[in-house]
């Protein structure tokens, strides 16, 4: 398997969540550094490295935006396509992972260009082997970069 390691950026807003991505990251070993952002608005400073993410060393590029749907200050929806519309961003691989359940969420975000939508399991081993799978899926898949 490639051992490619690049920046992934996690976009959620549930502090339970963070602790359930990032207790699986190490469960799983996975090397990959873990940025996270708490809402829509800080997702896309990070990504356009304005605010309190100028510096490019503070906000790598990542190679791959978890994204959870229901944030603050702007929802994942907004980020979503806020991202695809930006010739510098419109390529960076983007999964959704959400508890959202509805099928217009679904639906809007493949509309918007989401490469993959994943309910949050609600056990832990369900979401620490999801997020296995995730970055298993990844590191295997051949990306253009801009």
């Amino acid at each position: 398997m490639n051992t490619r390691t690049f920046p992934v950026l996690l976009a959620e807003d549930s502090k339970h969540d963070i602790m359930a991505v990032q207790r699986a990251w190490k469960q799983h070993h996975i090397l990959n550094p873990l940025h996270i952002v708490r809402d829509g608005e800080e997702c896309l400073d990070f990504l356009i490295h304005r605010n309190q993410y100028v510096d490019p060393k503070a906000a790598p590029r990542p190679g791959l935006l978890l994204l959870d749907l229901n944030m603050p200050k702007m929802d994942g929806l907004t980020v979503l396509q806020t991202i695809r519309e930006d010739t510098m961003l419109s390529r960076l691989p983007v999964v959704v992972l959400t508890t959202s359940k509805a099928e217009e969420d679904k639906v809007r975000s493949y509309d918007l260009g989401v490469n993959a939508y994943i309910m949050k399991p609600v056990e832990f081993d369900g979401f620490a082997s999801a997020i296995r799978t995730i970055n298993v899926f990844w590191q295997l898949v051949e990306l253009p970069y801009s």
